[in-house]
């Protein structure tokens, strides 16, 4: 089982990001496996190393505050270039290293790997949905140590050859057993499967050839983007280890519910309130849309939820191919108080239009009401 991440790493829950920062620092230093030569150095490094790239990523934290390990499956959305070397340690665990790959016959996939993918949730308006938008967005993530370029190597110095498995990162092990001799290939122990060594590490990279930098990076998102909308930035992920090349970025578009249009496929809809003497008279409205003001006309007699429609002023289509429309659809608001001379004039109009209007203790028309609803 997982331990907590905080616990790796020695802090409270509520550490700032300098005391996360230090922390990984004073421990990265402490259990790195060229420093630290012990058998479970590289498995605690890796701990901190998974702890610290949570932790000092807020999208990251903010997650795994909230769910903790158990939202592992979805957080690796970030993750993407992770699968593989998952895949490889599981063989590695089964046949000690010997699974070989298109890297080279024999050699570990630790040499050149691709950069992990990234994830950024961004929040946009519905406005930016219907003109698109380009925004600036700053990503944490890994980048090539600029002193050392990637290498892990003191500046000056470069990695050499591991002389125990001549850079292949495995060692022929031969067994005697009852059944014959039995070969099988382990990671080399002096390089760890590295296949070379570095005598001089970088001090800024300490050997890791990478370091955490925070990117400003240009996002465009085009008109028509929806919730779950997922653009990809390639090359904006993580850098590659050991020279491979970077991972992607993939923004994921949150749109923030407006006060007064909801969206249904590419058309908006909203709901228009008019007092029972607008719709009963009709005439030319002036209406709300995304753009500004439009006109609507509608004819006497509109009755309460009938739908108008805009043409062309819903959301783009996201490939290209035109606009949804803006459905308006009708509310009658009627009022709850009125003066006498407005019931004065409704009554006058119910008399003229044949209307009748049952007082308190007009106890007959219910009695109609009632008949008419029973013989239904």
């Amino acid at each position: 089982m997982k331990r907590d991440y905080y616990e790796v790493l020695g802090l409270e829950k509520d550490a700032d990001p300098e005391e996360i920062k230090r922390a990984y620092r004073t421990l990265a230093r402490q259990y790195h496996p060229d420093v630290n030569p012990s058998v479970d150095s590289e498995a605690k490094f890796k701990e901190i190393k998974e702890a610290y790239d949570v932790l000092s990523d807020t999208q990251k934290r903010a997650h795994y505050d909230r769910y903790g390990h158990e939202g592992d499956a979805f957080q690796d959305f970030g993750g993407f270039g992770g699968f593989a070397s998952g895949f490889e340690d599981i063989f590695d665990s089964f046949f000690g290293g010997g699974f070989a790959t298109g890297r080279g016959r024999g050699r570990r996939a630790s040499a050149a790997r691709r950069g992990a993918d990234l994830r950024y949730d961004l929040e946009i308006s519905l406005k930016d949905v219907l003109r698109g938008k380009t925004t600036f967005i700053r990503v944490p993530r890994a980048e090539n140590c600029p002193v050392c370029g990637g290498t892990g190597a003191k500046e000056g110095t470069v990695p050499v050859t591991c002389t125990a498995c001549g850079g292949t990162g495995q060692q022929q092990v031969v067994r005697n057993t009852a059944f014959g001799r039995l070969v099988s290939m382990v990671t080399c122990e002096r390089c760890r499967g590295e296949g070379r060594i570095i005598e001089e590490p970088c001090s800024e990279c300490r050997g890791e050839g990478r370091v955490m930098q925070e990117k400003k990076i240009e996002i465009k998102i085009p008109p028509g983007v929806d919730n779950g909308s997922k653009l990809r930035v390639t090359g904006e992920g993580e850098a590659g280890i050991k020279g491979g090349p970077p991972g992607d970025l993939y923004i994921v578009i949150y749109v923030r519910p407006h006060e007064t249009f909801k969206r249904q496929h590419n058309d908006l809809v909203c709901e228009i309130p008019l007092s029972f003497v607008q719709v009963a008279l009709g005439g030319e409205f002036v209406v709300p849309t995304l753009e500004g003001k439009a006109k609507l006309r509608i004819p006497e007699g509109t009755q309460p939820g009938t739908v108008f429609r805009l043409k062309g002023k819903g959301v783009p289509s996201l490939r290209g191919f035109g606009r949804g429309d803006q459905l308006i659809k009708i509310k009658v608001e009627i009022p709850r108080r009125l003066n006498d001379r407005q019931k004065k004039i409704l009554e006058e109009f119910a008399a003229v239009s044949g209307l009748e209007i049952p007082k308190q203790e007009d106890k007959s028309f219910f009695e109609r009401v009632k008949k008419t609803f029973n013989a239904k």
